[in-house]
């Protein structure tokens, strides 16, 4: 069974990003997580992982159509 919630390390991995990383994306807001348990440690639903990692697509498909690689900057 797959798991609904990933912890920021799992995160990370999947990104392969830093930890650190991993959480500067949930405090900015850009990828939607809970607090839970009587610590608050961090929980990314995998749906939102999901939608997160489909948003970068299309932010840079839309980066890389706006800036073609090998255009005439003239």
């Amino acid at each position: 069974m797959t798991k609904r919630f990933l912890q920021l390390a799992d995160v990370a991995e999947v990104l392969d990003i830093s930890a650190a990383q991993a959480y500067a994306l949930v405090r900015s807001g850009d990828l939607p997580a809970i607090k839970v348990g009587g610590r608050g440690q961090w929980r990314v639903e995998a749906t939102e992982l999901e939608g997160y990692i489909q948003r970068m697509y299309d932010q840079t498909r839309t980066f890389v159509e706006a800036h073609p690689f090998g255009a005439d900057t003239d």
